[in-house]
C-alpha cells in the first residue's frame, strides 16, 4: 500500500471539522514548530525534504523561500494560490473541501518560517462553496486560538483570509494572481522585480500552491529527512494526481513518486484500467498546458526505460519525446480518441483566456483556433498543418507569462506526434461530418 501523508484521513467521517482533525493529529505540527523549532529549522527542514512546487512548475519549496527578502520594518506575506483553473486538474478542491485544516495549519506553519503575520488564499471563483468551507474552518481556528494573537503561548500572532477570484485562469499566474489580490486587473507583471523583493503591496512575498504549502505539515511532523527517503531522486514525497478520461477509476490519487506510469495506468490500486476494454492511444500527464505523448511514449522513455511518475522522468528526452508532471492533471485518452478535436477544445480554452496583454497570445491562440476549426469543419489545407505549427513556434517563449507557452505546447506536440491524423481530417473531410454536427451543438449550447 501507497504511503499517504495528504490524504490518509481523507474518508474519515468529519474530517473536515476542526475537533476531528486534532483526535487525528490535526495542528501537531504547529504545535511542535512554535514551542520546539526556530522559524529557520522549520525551514530548514522543508530544504532537506527536496519539497518541490506541487503546481506545476516543480521548483524546489526550501529554495524559494529562502529567496525571500527580509528588510527591516517591512511586512511579508504568504500567498496560497488556490485558483486551480488548469483543465484537468481538481486535486486542490478535493483536499480543501475534504481536508480544510490541513491547509490552514500550513499557512501558518509556512508564514511562521518566513516571518510572515499575514496570508492570504487566493480560491478560484467557481470553488464559492468551497471557499465557505475554508471560511467555516478559519472561523473554528480562530475560536480555538490557532489563528489569531499568541498562538500555543508562543508569541507568534498570524492572520488568514480567503479571498474569491473572478474566474480568470490568467490568475492562476502568480504575480496576476497578486494584481488581483490588490484589487487590479489580473495581468501578469514584468519580472523582476520578482514577488520574494516586491510582491503583494509591494512586499516581500511569497506564492504557493495548496498542495505545496499542505506537504509542509507532515514534514514539520515526521522531519524533511523522512520526506526525502520517498520518491525518488529529486523528486521526493508524495504527489497528488488528477486522473480523468478513459479509465475506470477516475479520482484524485495520493502517491508515491517514482511509481511506473504503465502500473498508475492499469493498477487496480489506481485509474483500474482503460474503460471498456479500449487500447491507450495518449496521456497528457500534467494539466492542459504540457505536451500529450502517445501510448508508446508515455509508458517508456526514448531509451525504452519504464517512464515514472517523477519530474526527471516524464521530462525525459525534451519535448521530442517527454512531456512535464505539471499539475498532475492526469488525461488518458483511448484509440477512439480524435486528437485534433482534443486540440481545438484546450486551444479554444487558451484563446478564451488570454488576457490579451501579449501580441503573440492575444493574436496567435485565436489564429490557431480559427485554424483547428477550419480543420475540424472540412476547409483545411495541408498549409494549415505548418501553419499551426509556425504560429506556436512565434508564441512559445515570447510572452511576459507562461500561458503563452502553456497554448503552444499542446499544438506542437499534437502535431508532431499524431501529423498524419491531422492530414486524414484535411484529405478525407467526408469522415467527419459528425465533427460539423458536434461543433453546431457545442455552439448553440454556449448560446
Amino acid at each position: 500500500m501507497a504511503k499517504k501523508l495528504l490524504l490518509e484521513y481523507d474518508h474519515v467521517p468529519g474530517i473536515s471539522t476542526l475537533d476531528v482533525y486534532r483526535r487525528h493529529g490535526g495542528y501537531a505540527s504547529l504545535n511542535k514548530a512554535l514551542k520546539d523549532l526556530t522559524p529557520a529549522q522549520v525551514l530548514e527542514e522543508v530544504k532537506t525534504s527536496g519539497l518541490r512546487g506541487r503546481g506545476g512548475a516543480g521548483f524546489p519549496t526550501g529554495m524559494k523561500w529562502g529567496f525571500l527578502a527580509r528588510p527591516e520594518g517591512v511586512p511579508r506575506y504568504l500567498v496560497c494560490n488556490a485558483d486551480e483553473s488548469e483543465p484537468g486538474t481538481f486535486k486542490d478542491r478535493y483536499l480543501m473541501e475534504r481536508i480544510p485544516h490541513l491547509l490552514i495549519e500550513g499557512m501558518v506553519l509556512s508564514s511562521y518560517a518566513l516571518g510572515a503575520n499575514t496570508s492570504y488564499i487566493y480560491i478560484r471563483g467557481e470553488y464559492y462553496y468551497v471557499a465557505r468551507i475554508l471560511e467555516r474552518a478559519i472561523a473554528e481556528a480562530y475560536e480555538a486560538g490557532l489563528l489569531g494573537k499568541n498562538i500555543f503561548n508562543s508569541g507568534f500572532d498570524h492572520d488568514c483570509y480567503v479571498h474569491v477570484g473572478a474566474g480568470a485562469y490568467i490568475c492562476g499566474e502568480e504575480t496576476a494572481l497578486l494584481e488581483s489580490l490588490e484589487g487590479k486587473r489580473g495581468n501578469p507583471r514584468i519580472k523582476p522585480p520578482f514577488p520574494a523583493v516586491a510582491g503583494l503591496y509591494g512586499c516581500p512575498t511569497v506564492v504557493n500552491n495548496v498542495e505545496t504549502i499542505a506537504a509542509v505539515v507532515p514534514i514539520v511532523r515526521d522531519g524533511g529527512a523522512a520526506y526525502a527517503g520517498i520518491g525518488v531522486g529529486k523528486s521526493t514525497g508524495t504527489k497528488l494526481i488528477s486522473a480523468s478520461g478513459h479509465i475506470n477509476r477516475p479520482g484524485v490519487y495520493e502517491i508515491e513518486l517514482g511509481v511506473p506510469v504503465e502500473e498508475f495506468i492499469f493498477s487496480d490500486l489506481y485509474c483500474g484500467g482503460m474503460r471498456n476494454g479500449k487500447k491507450l492511444k495518449a496521456v497528457v500527464a500534467g494539466g492542459s498546458s504540457v505536451p500529450v505523448l502517445p501510448a508508446d511514449l508515455i509508458l517508456k522513455t526514448a531509451a525504452g526505460e519504464p517512464r515514472l511518475m517523477t519530474y526527471e522522468s516524464l521530462a525525459d528526452g525534451g519535448f521530442a519525446s517527454g512531456t512535464m508532471l505539471g499539475s498532475g492533471g492526469f488525461i488518458v485518452m483511448d484509440e477512439d480518441t480524435s486528437i485534433v478535436k482534443n486540440l481545438w477544445n484546450f486551444t479554444r480554452f487558451y484563446h478564451h483566456e488570454s488576457c490579451g496583454q501579449c501580441s503573440p497570445c492575444r493574436e496567435g491562440t485565436g489564429w490557431m483556433e480559427k485554424i483547428l476549426h477550419k480543420i475540424l469543419d472540412g476547409h483545411g489545407t495541408l498549409a494549415d498543418v505548418d501553419l499551426l505549427w509556425d504560429i506556436q513556434s512565434k508564441i512559445e517563449g515570447k510572452t511576459i507569462c507562461p500561458l503563452g507557452d502553456a497554448a503552444a505546447w499542446p499544438v506542437a506536440s499534437a502535431i508532431r506526434h499524431f501529423r498524419k491524423e491531422f492530414e486524414e481530417y484535411v484529405t478525407r473531410p467526408a469522415s467527419i461530418r459528425d465533427v460539423k454536427h458536434y461543433y453546431r451543438l457545442h455552439s448553440m449550447a454556449e448560446a
